[in-house]
């Protein structure tokens, strides 16, 4: 058992929870699609860091791989994906795209429960997908991570290009869109596209801390990346309320 693999998969998993937990109340009271995307990719982000902690704990099985694989790398980055886009482009391009990304999330479940594993597991090694799944299963996790992932990152560097492009708000906003600046703003786009490149350098960090601690390392920092990017514009003060700081993101990014 890698004690510090342990501590990252349940510290990751309890920032992911809070994370969750906040986007979740934000969509309760103001139903903006964004905010119930990145509810989804949260749980399930959080749901795959716990189970790396199950597996670093006891051993590694083919449920908690199948988990594990299921909500981290096939599942989470869609929805973060979905979540940008519901930001960029609103909600006449983002709920079609969800109902899509729903059906898809569906079906690469019901790939995951049923496929079958060419070897058994070994409890005190990582698994690889290539070892014990076919191709279905692999070419899953890597459309619904790396195309996802450009999409964050490239959509993050077209906000920050329009943000540093467009004119100083007036000082008095509206009474729906609150003033944060174009730094706060700017910053959390930042934030945003460097958490994704945290997440997707796991790969680079293996041969330097054992694969293991690469995914727990990635894991926790990438999250807490994205948390402090998400949160940056709803900490300014003088605004009149959380949930009207919640929606500045949406305003200054789509153009709306």
């Amino acid at each position: 058992m890698d004690a510090l693999t342990v501590a990252l998969g349940a510290f990751a998993g309890l920032v992911a929870s809070a994370f969750a937990l906040v986007t979740a109340d934000r969509w309760h009271r103001r139903r903006m699609t964004h905010h119930g995307a990145w509810t989804i990719a949260m749980v399930s982000f959080s749901v795959g860091s716990f189970a790396l902690w199950w597996a670093a704990s006891t051993g590694w099985s083919g449920g908690a791989f199948r988990v594990f694989f299921t909500a981290g790398a096939v599942l989470n980055v869609s929805w973060l994906a979905l979540g940008s886009i519901a930001l960029l482009f609103g909600d006449r391009i983002a709920i079609p795209l969800t109902r899509i990304v729903a059906l898809l999330s569906a079906f690469a479940v019901g790939v995951m429960v049923v496929a079958p594993s060419k070897r058994e597991f070994v409890a005190s090694e990582l698994p690889q997908a290539r070892d014990h799944f076919g191709a279905l299963p692999r070419v899953l996790a890597a459309v619904g991570s790396g195309v996802p992932a450009l999409v964050i990152f490239a959509g993050a560097m077209w906000s920050i290009v329009r943000l540093l492009g467009r004119r100083p708000a007036g000082a008095h906003g509206s009474r729906h869109r609150p003033i944060v600046s174009t730094k706060r703003l700017v910053l959390s786009n930042v934030l945003v596209a460097l958490g994704t490149l945290v997440l997707s350098a796991s790969g680079s960090l293996a041969g330097r801390l054992g694969e293991e601690q690469a995914f727990a390392v990635t894991l926790s920092v990438g999250v807490v990346i994205l948390f402090v990017g998400f949160m940056v514009p709803s900490v300014q003060p003088g605004t009149s309320s959380s949930a009207q700081r919640a929606t500045q993101h949406l305003a200054s990014t789509s153009g709306r």
